[in-house]
């Protein structure tokens, strides 16, 4: 299927890299890399303990994270 996408110059170059080390066309490498980065395992943000861009998730406990309860938490913690 033809589209038109915005690619990051670095990512296009590095997937034309691959296209002639493979001899794939660079639609076939993207599409290829972007459906085993969309297969892998992804943790599920609300289990316990799971790390998500580096930081430990902590779970909702059914509560809406509000201004005032991160502010009462921060007051909490510096007593």
């Amino acid at each position: 299927m033809r589209t038109t996408l915005d690619i990051d110059p670095d990512i296009l170059a590095a997937a034309k890299e691959i296209s002639n080390r493979t001899r794939r066309s660079a639609g076939r490498v993207i599409s290829d890399l972007v459906r085993k980065a969309l297969s892998a395992e992804m943790p599920s943000p609300r289990a316990k303990g799971a790390v998500i861009n580096g930081f430990e998730t902590i779970p909702a406990a059914g509560r809406v994270v509000s201004t005032e309860l991160v502010s009462t938490l921060l007051e909490e913690e510096v007593s």
